[in-house]
């Protein structure tokens, strides 16, 4: 009997480490997986023949079902950008391949689902064994930060620390709701809520609406969204997110969620 119970506690023992090394292994693959969907920026995909492309940090992939070309991967570089228009253009080349990516933010629909993505792609690639470049075109978009995704309230505006006293019972705060590109909060008296334009490297926040109440003298929700809005880059780290534009650092919020 004693043996029996010495079985059993073993049993459980070797059954609770090993489901405890299970939960730690996806936990880090969930930490991993996000940590390299956020290098990458862009996706695109087109069909006949299919494709697509990712646009990260480090590395640019093609891949496709054309033969010879089912994945070339390419060093990431930085864009020549057109002067009037929101147009990219990147020029790749590696041992194997070269190719030139263009993105144009002009709402493009997929041939095949129908489904409306809010910039047009065109890719021409070859070979270098090859003397002719394959064209294929397609939709894609920006992939936002998924870090921004959450709760932030007010610490500094215009470089100066804030306070209640400054608004109305509470402190301006913003929820962020990155796979949407949306947010909502509150200004400092009135609501708020409008939209998020996101590409690498920049960020605004655009179609603010409040609500209307009026507010004490004194209170600065002007200044906040004013601010809010003259926003074009952000950084994040220490839990806080720092939003500026070229004049410099206009906002700091603090994670709360």
């Amino acid at each position: 009997m004693k043996n029996i119970f010495v079985f059993l506690v073993l049993s459980s023992l070797i059954v609770s480490c090993k489901s405890a090394t299970s939960g730690s292994k996806e936990t880090a693959s969930a930490t991993n997986s996000q940590e390299a969907d956020m290098t990458i920026y862009f996706k695109a995909t087109g069909n006949e023949p299919f494709w697509g492309i990712t646009l990260g940090k480090e590395q640019t992939i093609f891949t496709s079902l054309i033969p010879g070309k089912e994945k070339i991967i390419f060093s990431s570089v930085e864009p020549i950008k057109a002067m009037d228009a929101n147009v990219k253009m990147y020029k790749l080349n590696n041992e194997q391949a070269t190719a030139t990516v263009t993105i144009q933010q002009v709402d493009c629909q997929d041939s095949m689902s129908g489904a409306i993505s809010p910039y047009k792609v065109s890719i021409e690639i070859k070979n270098n064994s090859e003397l002719e470049s394959k064209k294929v075109e397609g939709c894609g978009k920006y992939i936002t930060d998924y870090r921004l995704h959450d709760i932030w309230v007010l610490e500094e505006l215009n470089g100066y620390k804030v306070f209640i006293a400054d608004y109305q019972k509470e402190l301006p705060r913003i929820e962020i709701h990155a796979q949407e590109n949306t947010f909502m909060g509150f200004g400092g008296c009135n609501s708020i809520s409008g939209t998020i334009f996101y590409e690498k490297d920049l960020l605004r926040f655009t179609k603010v609406i409040s609500t209307l109440m009026a507010c004490a003298p004194g209170n600065k929700e002007g200044e906040f969204t004013k601010a809010l809005q003259s926003t074009t880059t952000y950084s994040i780290g220490d839990n806080r997110l720092t939003l500026s534009n070229p004049s410099g650092k206009l906002l700091v919020f603090r994670k709360v969620d």
